[in-house]
């Protein structure tokens, strides 16, 4: 679909930026982001996911790396926030829903699982919930706070520059 996606679209000089953009943020990174809120990313996911943004929006903007072009003027260019910003967004916002739902819940069964044994020595894989609460205490919210949508939601919410 991506591929498809940068032959007609994402690489058509003759098609504007604006309309290149809202593909990126309809179908690109959707696409990208699909499922990210369930495991635990490490670094090397989150820069996979990075690279990957950055080679689309050079590609929108029919710039190569050779071009000297940084990739923060590349995202002011377009009005993208950093990919990782909106996959934590994302996950905090999963994870709010998680909070709220009835204790019986499937997802809150899981999130909640403890398995048995011990964890290998050395460093430990990061868990998905130890990541929540990381990403929890960067957003200043706390488990209580998800009962207050709103307040959750504007404090999560990383939005597009604009």
């Amino acid at each position: 679909l991506i591929c498809k996606t940068k032959k007609t679209v994402l690489c058509n000089k003759k098609i504007p930026f604006h309309l290149k953009s809202n593909v990126y943020h309809s179908v690109v990174r959707p696409v990208a982001l699909y499922g990210t809120e369930c495991w635990p990313t490490t670094k090397k996911h989150e820069q996979a996911l990075h690279t990957m943004e950055m080679k689309m929006l050079r590609w929108t903007l029919c710039l190569t790396r050779l071009d000297h072009v940084m990739n923060e003027e590349v995202r002011k260019t377009l009005n993208v926030a950093p990919v990782t910003e909106k996959m934590r967004e994302s996950r905090l916002r999963w994870y709010c829903h998680v909070l709220r739902s009835n204790d019986t819940s499937m997802a809150k069964t899981a999130l909640e699982l403890n398995v048995r044994g011990l964890r290998p020595c050395g460093q430990p894989f990061t868990r998905c919930l130890d990541q929540l609460k990381d990403y929890m205490h960067l957003a200043k919210v706390t488990c209580r706070d998800a009962a207050d949508h709103t307040k959750w939601k504007n404090r999560c919410k990383q939005a597009d520059p604009t």
